[in-house]
């Protein structure tokens, strides 16, 4: 999925992503606790979102965004994110400078992913 992101910015001549480890564990967290009570959505239960999420743990940043998917295959994913107006957008915006991307294999239920930008 980092790959990807990637060759759809450079394909656009916009500068590539730098992978950050805390940002994957803020997505992957965000995956894991969707999966675990049964909600797909930018909000919690409890209405966090992705700036409280990356705030809780102790990430600085100025401009923060955040992608969902839940697809069979990280293909499938892909492909869906960068179709869709609002998540191309976050994919290809060139204010971001970081990604981490958490994912959750839900076995017959799909992968969740959870794309985390921020700049």
């Amino acid at each position: 999925m980092f790959e990807f992101v990637n060759q759809e910015r450079i394909k656009r001549g916009i500068k590539p992503l730098v992978w950050d480890e805390r940002l994957t564990e803020v997505g992957r967290s965000h995956s894991k606790d969707m999966f675990g009570r049964g909600y797909f959505s930018h909000y919690s239960p409890e209405g966090k979102d992705v700036g409280d999420r990356l705030q809780d743990a102790g990430i600085a940043y100025t401009y923060a965004g955040e992608n969902l998917a839940l697809a069979p295959d990280v293909t499938r994913a892909n492909n869906g994110l960068i179709n869709s107006e609002g998540h191309r957008r976050n994919i290809l915006d060139p204010a971001f400078e970081k990604i981490g991307v958490g994912a959750i294999d839900g076995g017959v239920y799909g992968k969740m992913f959870t794309q985390v930008f921020t700049n």
